[in-house]
């Protein structure tokens, strides 16, 4: 008997729907015909032990017993799932293969892996056990899923990389949070102070922007713009900005605005009715190619801007467009690029796509399926690939509101990748007024290309369009003599940070490395995944509401007393991505087999003893007369 073992029911029940018929269906376990057996866990079937399963003690929080590292881990069934774990107990002994079919990525990995070694699975067994790799759970793509299985030895590293990062983070959060939670007991909190490895990096991000925000002081800057005719009998032409030299910068600030509106007052009255000199013009034809098909993060941040959903509520809209109408491929997924081979299948695709949105069905007539974007690439596709529309068509009509209007951003995104590059042409002109130097910029379209698929562009001309915000720059030649007429001086205010949205706190926790000044931490900032991971950001933001550290004021999200007040009891180091990014990295060495788990987790104790050190010695009256707010979650869209 061969035994698959999938993440959850709803891809158990995908694989088994292929296999061959009849079925048996039993409780927790479907059989085929041929004798093949597929079982699933519910998600974490097993979950770290609390620390009074390893010692009583523990059960009572106190400062003296932290930090807690257990000598020998312990992993303990979840009381809500321990039918299905003795469902796969029986089964993995019944059977004489195994095939792991867990979500193919690093928690999907360790999921079934830590069942079957909680299972006592035999070594030989365990040996010989395949992998199946599923990203589309419509049959034709898990027929094909199956046919191409591999060793599951190969994600070892994987799942030793996933592992190490639960136990760290147990390790950190376990023991931060109640070293701070009983400090703030003392002070006369209630509440539980959590603490993580990436939430509270996080959580600063958001305190350290809304603090600069309130301590922020407007200040007034001056810009100059002359006026240019093609001579001095003509209308205004055009205006072009003036650039300060260097002798200006005792005047300007650290981005160059000039500060002092004399010396702008001064530079106005010196151009005024003088002639202008043209010094350079540069004009570059530019393309653009479409962006590349969505992975998680950037699926979340464009549906927060355009649809204003949650982190959250973008993955719950994922989920169900994926297992329950299996209209996306796997949505868990931080890769934005493709295998080759699925090049093969674009018409099915882009045809399900017409039949599914009739909205995109003329976009999907207009493309050129000729054209091969470089989304399709093996080198960058590892376990999973981008999100992107299956091959199935139902009429979306038949869906949540906002079902439709997040498979219509990943199957426009997908159409995007058989339109034209967008091009454009730059222009910069480049002139001398009295020994000053004022720039005029242009940029015109030449051909949409792959924007004419953006809702902003439907009823644009697809030809040549202009800026319509201003007439175009005049036909001008190097050495040509132009009137400056009267100059305009305006006075404007430097303007604080925005506060953060579910879409800027997404991109930040994705682009982390900007955050940074440590040129060396910036460098491994880049080359990792940010804060968090594909899987794990959603869950993260909404985590810091329901502990009621954040709120949210409209469409911004804001820090809490209670979370401003934990932030500054924190040791900086807590607070900021340095620490998480690098454990990221760490563990990405892990997969890539030039790091182990010890060299990981050994370091640990020394910090952890360090940070417990630093709590232990907080002053708690920080904590006292905070106000608790209540947490009012977004309501999913499904």
């Amino acid at each position: 008997m061969r035994l698959i073992i999938a993440e959850k029911p709803s891809l158990g029940r995908a694989i088994a729907a292929v296999l061959p018929q009849p079925h048996t269906k039993g409780e927790g376990f479907v059989r085929a015909a041929n004798g093949d057996v597929v079982s699933w866990c519910i998600g974490h079937l097993l979950e770290q032990a609390q620390p009074e399963a390893y010692n009583p003690i523990y059960k009572q929080w106190q400062l003296d017993h932290l930090p807690i590292v257990p000598d020998e881990w312990q992993l303990e069934a979840k009381a809500q799932t321990r039918k299905q774990l003795s469902v796969l107990r029986k089964l993995v002994k019944e059977a004489d293969s195994l095939v792991h079919a867990g979500d193919p990525d690093r928690e999907g990995q360790l999921l079934v892996d830590e069942v079957i070694a909680f299972l006592k699975v035999s070594a030989v067994k365990r040996s010989s056990m395949q992998r199946l790799l599923i990203n589309d759970l419509n049959p034709q793509a898990v027929t094909r899923a199956l046919q191409q299985l591999r060793q599951n030895k190969e994600f070892i590293p994987l799942s030793v990389s996933a592992l190490a990062r639960s136990r760290a983070d147990w390790l950190y959060g376990i023991n931060l949070t109640r070293a701070y939670t009983l400090k703030g007991r003392q002070g006369g909190l209630k509440s539980v102070l959590s603490v993580g490895r990436v939430q509270t990096p996080v959580l600063g991000l958001i305190v350290r922007r809304d603090n600069e925000i309130a301590d922020f002081i407007s200040q007034p800057f001056y810009e100059v713009y002359a006026a240019l005719h093609l001579n001095s009998e003509e209308a205004v032409s055009f205006h072009a900005k003036w650039q300060p030299s260097d002798s200006c910068q005792a005047h300007q600030d650290d981005e160059g605005r000039v500060l002092n509106p004399k010396l702008a007052h001064n530079v106005a009255q010196r151009i005024r009715q003088q002639s202008a000199s043209v010094t350079n013009i540069e004009r570059k034809l530019k393309k653009q190619a479409a962006p590349l098909p969505y992975n998680l993060s950037s699926l979340q941040i464009d549906a927060a801007k355009a649809l204003g959903l949650s982190a959250q509520q973008v993955l719950d809209t994922c989920q169900s467009l994926y297992e329950k109408h299996q209209l996306i491929t796997y949505p868990r997924s931080d890769s934005r690029y493709l295998p080759t081979e699925h090049y093969a299948r674009r018409n099915t695709v882009l045809t399900a796509i017409a039949n599914s949105a009739q909205a995109l069905a003329n976009d999907v007539a207009q493309a050129d399926i000729k054209l091969r974007s470089k989304a399709w690439d093996d080198k960058k596709v590892a376990a999973h690939h981008a999100i992107i529309p299956t091959e199935k068509s139902l009429d979306i009509q038949r869906l949540s509101t906002y079902e439709q209007r997040v498979y219509q951003l990943i199957a426009r995104q997908y159409v995007m990748q058989f339109y034209p590059a967008f091009e454009y042409a730059d222009t910069r002109i480049e002139l001398d007024i009295m020994g000053g130097v004022f720039v005029a910029t242009e940029r015109e379209t030449i051909k949409l290309g792959w924007k004419q698929l953006l809702p902003t562009h439907k009823d644009s001309d697809q030809n040549v369009s202009k800026n319509i915000h201003r007439p175009p720059l005049p036909k001008l030649e190097k050495g040509q003599t132009l009137w400056s007429g009267e100059a305009d001086v305006q006075e404007k205010n430097t303007q604080p940070p925005a506060y953060f949205t579910d879409a800027t706190l997404l991109a930040a926790m994705t682009g982390i490395a900007r955050f940074v000044k440590n040129s060396e931490l910036k460098k491994i900032l880049k080359e990792t995944d940010g804060l968090g991971t594909e899987a794990t950001r959603a869950g993260i933001i909404e985590l810091l509401f329901k502990r009621r550290f954040l709120q949210r004021d409209g469409k911004t999200i804001r820090a809490t007393d209670l979370g401003k007040a934990l932030v500054a009891a924190l040791p900086e180091a807590c607070t900021l991505p340095d620490m998480t990014a690098q454990w990221e990295k760490q563990l990405n060495d892990i997969t890539q087999k030039l790091l182990n788990y010890d060299q990981f987790m050994q370091p640990l104790g020394q910090q952890l003893n360090a940070l417990i050190d630093q709590a232990k010695q907080l002053d708690v009256s920080r904590f006292s007369g905070i106000s608790m707010p209540a947490f009012k979650p977004k309501k999913s869209p499904i």
